[in-house]
């Protein structure tokens, strides 16, 4: 705990100080007096501040994950206030937020949801006035926390059924209904022996695995535009939005997902329904000075959505790659075309984009 003089305490001080000095200088016992006293008082202020019981507070900050522009609440209650006046500040994202207490104890602020990535929360500091506001005592009583905002995910339908690229590296699509040889491994112990690939295991004396899949399942693969020179805050906002979106629903209508930026910054194999290692990585991206684009990996290539700005070429050859490429251009007007095999979606914003996906992609 720390106790000093306020600003309204030092100047009590500094009067008393001039006025004793000054009372003693000219021999006016009166003035003298009266300087003496508002020294007094201060100190007595200090006293009290110094002695009086310590208040106990702690913080609960609820949701610590929260999409962007959500409701996020601290709280904060407070024990042991007595009849001093007592305030809190707790630090938001390096801004100091004072709080006065009610009689209750508890007291509520928001948390700003507006910008994704992490937004530190404390420490907290519970301030105590003496009578007359001439001194003030101080105590951190909780460290620093963080909330994560993550991208909004916006309602989508999901994906195209039965679009497969069948073998791998193959480039035909393969129509709905059983199931499509996407890859073999190795045999190892517990696997089903019915799922052996009884010729590639004659050939090469290794027992091989195949691995299948539905084709009404296709992987996705979200290619995040992330290059600095494709777009303007406001359009790379929207792109997360589109790219969180498009993974979540896909990852939990059960499709094997893939998030990746043209950076390489992300790579991000979903792998849980609410795709929650992917937004948190959605949470934290930000542009980056660069000219390539990282290729999207062979397996993946079913379906490719390449998200952007205006700039789109790139983008298109990316897309271009999978049995079925879809690029969503943030930043024009609302239009629909084609670049060769992939399907171009222009709109000005994340919510125009994914309606053109429902209404385009999924017809």
């Amino acid at each position: 705990m720390t106790v000093r003089p306020t600003a309204r305490g030092v100047a009590v001080l500094a009067a008393g100080v001039l006025c004793a000095v000054c009372g003693l200088w000219w021999r006016y016992p009166g003035l003298a007096a009266l300087g003496v006293a508002l020294v007094a008082v201060v100190a007595i202020a200090v006293a009290v501040a110094v002695a009086a019981s310590p208040v106990e507070a702690t913080r609960d900050v609820r949701p610590r994950t929260v999409p962007r522009l959500a409701a996020c609440t601290g709280s904060v209650a407070v024990t042991g206030v007595g009849r001093l006046q007592v305030d809190v500040v707790d630090l938001v994202g390096g801004t100091p937020v004072v709080l006065d207490v009610p009689e209750s104890g508890k007291v509520a602020y928001p948390v700003p949801t507006e910008r994704r990535g992490v937004v530190e929360i404390g420490p907290l500091t519970v301030r105590r006035h003496a009578p007359a506001g001439l001194a003030l005592s101080s105590r951190r009583t909780a460290g620093v926390l963080e909330v994560r905002v993550v991208p909004r995910v916006l309602p989508v339908r999901g994906l195209p059924s039965g679009v497969r690229r069948g073998q791998v590296g193959a480039d035909e699509r393969v129509e709905r209904g059983g199931t499509d040889l996407v890859g073999l491994r190795e045999y190892v112990p517990g696997d089903d022996l019915r799922r052996l690939h009884w010729a590639t295991s004659a050939r090469t004396g290794t027992l091989m695995i195949r691995e299948d899949a539905d084709p009404a399942r296709p992987h996705l693969a979200v290619l995040l535009d992330d290059r600095a020179a494709g777009h303007t805050h406001e359009t790379f906002e929207e792109a997360v939005e589109i790219a969180a979106s498009l993974v979540a629903s896909a990852a939990a209508d059960g499709h094997p997902v893939r998030l990746l930026s043209a950076s390489g910054s992300v790579d991000v194999e979903v792998l849980d329904p609410d795709a929650a290692e992917a937004l948190a990585a959605l949470a934290d991206v930000t542009t980056a000075d660069l000219e390539g684009m990282r290729a999207v990996p062979v397996r993946d290539l079913d379906v490719v959505a390449a998200v952007g700005g205006t700039a789109v070429d790139d983008l298109v050859l990316a897309a271009g790659r999978g049995a079925y490429g879809v690029v969503l251009s943030v930043g024009e007007a609302d239009s629909v075309s084609a670049g060769g095999t992939t399907l171009i979606l222009r709109g000005p914003c994340a919510q125009s984009l994914l309606r053109a996906w429902d209404a385009v992609v999924l017809r």
